[in-house]
C-alpha cells in the first residue's frame, strides 16, 4: 500500500495505525505529493493507494488520472473532507474506487481498505448523499445531466421499474444488504439486479453506476 499526504504528521500516524491494527497491511511507501506518487507507484507497485485531494506539485485528481492511465490495476481511494467534493467526483471519474473522510474510524478504514483490494468499489453513505445533493444542482459541464431533458439516454429506455429503483439506491450509496433490506427483497436478487443493470449501462461498478444515474437525470428524486 501506498500512502499519498503533505501533512507529515497525518501520514506517519496512518501508517502506524494501519500496520499496528491490520497486520495483513503494509505500507510499502509515503508520497508527499502527486508527483512522487506517480514515481513510487512506478517504482514499487503498490496494490493500493490512499490519495489525499489537496497537495503541492500535482493534487490527487491529476495524480489518480495520471496513475489510472499508466498502472490501471492500482486502486486508488481519495482521503478527503467535505469541502473537497467537487474535486472527488472528478477523481472518480479518473478511475478512483471510492473515497474516505479523514476522521473515520480507524476499523471503518481498514474494512474499506480490505473491501477495495478485493474488488469492491467503496461509497460512504455520509457522502455520497451530500455528492449527489451537489450534482443535482451543479450546471457544470463536465458532469451535467443534459439540460435535454427529453434526450435521456437509451440505457434509461432499457431498465425495467425494479432496475430502475435499485439503480437510485446505488446513486444514494446503499450497498446491497442496505439495498435489499430497503425494498424487502434477498440479497442475491439484488446482486442479480446489479449485475444486469452493469451490462446494461456499460460500467463496471457502482461509482460509475452512481455517476451515469445522476447525469441521466435520476438522480432529481434521490433526496
Amino acid at each position: 500500500m501506498l500512502l499519498v499526504d503533505d501533512q507529515t504528521l497525518f501520514v506517519e500516524s496512518l501508517r502506524t495505525v494501519l500496520e499496528t491494527r491490520a497486520k495483513d497491511f503494509s505500507v510499502i511507501g509515503i508520497a508527499g505529493d502527486g508527483e512522487e506518487a506517480l514515481a513510487l507507484t512506478a517504482k514499487l507497485s503498490p496494490d493500493v493507494i490512499l490519495m489525499d485531494v489537496r497537495m503541492p506539485k500535482m493534487n490527487g485528481v491529476e495524480a489518480t488520472k495520471r496513475i489510472k492511465e499508466e498502472f490501471p490495476a492500482t486502486r486508488i481511494l481519495m482521503l478527503t473532507t467535505f469541502d473537497d467534493d467537487e474535486y472527488v467526483i472528478e477523481a472518480l471519474q479518473h478511475g478512483a474506487v471510492g473515497y474516505l473522510l479523514k476522521d473515520m474510524p480507524p476499523l471503518e478504514l481498514i474494512t474499506a481498505v480490505r473491501a477495495v483490494y478485493e474488488g469492491g468499489v467503496l461509497i460512504s453513505p455520509r457522502v455520497a448523499t451530500k455528492i449527489v445533493e451537489k450534482l443535482v444542482q451543479t450546471t457544470d459541464p463536465v458532469i451535467a445531466f443534459a439540460e435535454e431533458a427529453s434526450q435521456e439516454p437509451e440505457w434509461v429506455k432499457d431498465l425495467n421499474s425494479r432496475e430502475k429503483e435499485i439503480l437510485k439506491l446505488i446513486a444514494k450509496g446503499m450497498d446491497n444488504e442496505e439495498i435489499a433490506h430497503s425494498l424487502h427483497i434477498a440479497k442475491q436478487t439484488v446482486k442479480n439486479y446489479v449485475s444486469m443493470i452493469y451490462c446494461k449501462l456499460g460500467v463496471r461498478d457502482r461509482v460509475q453506476a452512481s455517476l451515469a444515474a445522476i447525469k441521466a437525470g435520476l438522480g432529481h428524486d434521490l433526496k
